[in-house]
């Protein structure tokens, strides 16, 4: 089955937008596209309104009280038919596996959106977009990333690995649950967990070795967000560089001492910041095939995504 992810309507180019416009993003369009099949929502025009049309904003009412209103006539309320809306929509999303949301957007924007008081000044830090509020709060473990974010290639990395870790976790764990297929699935992802969380890669070993404590449902749902909140914190060089190493021992009574040397230095030049990730990953790949190791075989952190797509080349 195709990875399904979510996508602002107007960031996949249709022309949606309040002006007649889109916002189309060329990664999404010309990379991400070859590998995942895009569900795209306009929450605006699913609630009827027409393009071009007037504007709309975030108007803070009361503190803890925004309304989606129209920018000249604030009389003119859409929060309501926005909410259901979005509560229609989200119940249909069992099979997404990560959304794309268009920045700034009163409706989709994650982060910063502008909210406006009364006299028409703005609150500091802004808000999040209505229709993308819902969907956070109802689905808090789907990845979620804005177009805008996407340009950056730390954040770029880690929100296509974590659409494909989650295919990955629905594919082995849902579609097939037992505590066999858990136990298989966090074996996998150790290295990765050791990456962007060394907490949680301490406080999910023993989740896991506990599993048979608890009721399967209640553990998948338990798990699920556990291990995508810990995918979600971006893995630090120092946090990589210690899975190198720790990559590294495995191979210590089958390299040469100059081999070990080798990897050694090719390891600290990426901790340093003189080379990418993939320098020192490629040689490890290298004796990988060479000294064959099971383990080491079946872990993501190797290979977590095609390596088409080059994610990991600024990195």
């Amino acid at each position: 089955m195709e990875m399904l992810v979510g996508i602002s309507a107007c960031v996949i180019g249709e022309k949606v937008r309040f002006d007649g416009g889109h916002k189309q993003n060329r990664f999404v369009v010309d990379e991400l596209s070859k590998y995942v099949k895009f569900k795209p929502v306009c929450p605006e025009v699913g609630i009827g309104m027409s393009i071009p049309r007037s504007a709309i904003r975030l108007q803070q009412v009361t503190e803890g009280d925004e309304r989606l209103v129209d920018s000249k006539t604030q009389e003119i309320d859409y929060t309501t038919k926005m909410k259901t809306f979005a509560h229609k929509q989200i119940s249909q999303f069992d099979e997404l596996r990560g959304y794309v949301v268009c920045a700034k957007s009163p409706t989709c924007g994650m982060e910063r959106v502008k909210l406006y008081v009364p006299n028409g000044n703005t609150v500091p830090g802004g808000s999040v977009g209505i229709y993308t509020k819902e969907l956070m709060e109802r689905m808090p473990w789907l990845p979620i990333e804005e177009d805008g974010r996407l340009q950056d290639p730390v954040l770029r990395e880690n929100f296509v690995f974590r659409i494909f870790a989650l295919n990955d976790f629905y594919k082995s764990v849902r579609d097939n649950l037992s505590y066999d297929a858990f136990v298989k699935f966090h074996s996998r992802y150790k290295l990765v967990l050791m990456a962007h969380s060394p907490k949680a890669y301490k406080s999910m070993g023993p989740l896991v070795a506990k599993i048979k404590e608890y009721d399967l449902d209640s553990f998948y749902i338990e798990y699920r967000q556990q291990f995508m909140d810990a995918i979600k914190k971006r893995a630090s060089r120092n946090n990589k560089t210690n899975v190198l190493m720790h990559l590294q021992g495995y191979f210590k009574n089958s390299l040469t001492k100059e081999q070990k040397q080798e990897l050694s230095a090719l390891i600290m030049s990426y901790k340093d910041g003189h080379q990418p990730i993939l320098v020192p990953l490629m040689m490890i790949k290298h004796y990988l095939r060479e000294f064959p190791d099971p383990y080491l075989q079946l872990q993501m952190f190797i290979d977590p995504y095609p390596e088409e797509l080059k994610l990991r080349y600024g990195l």
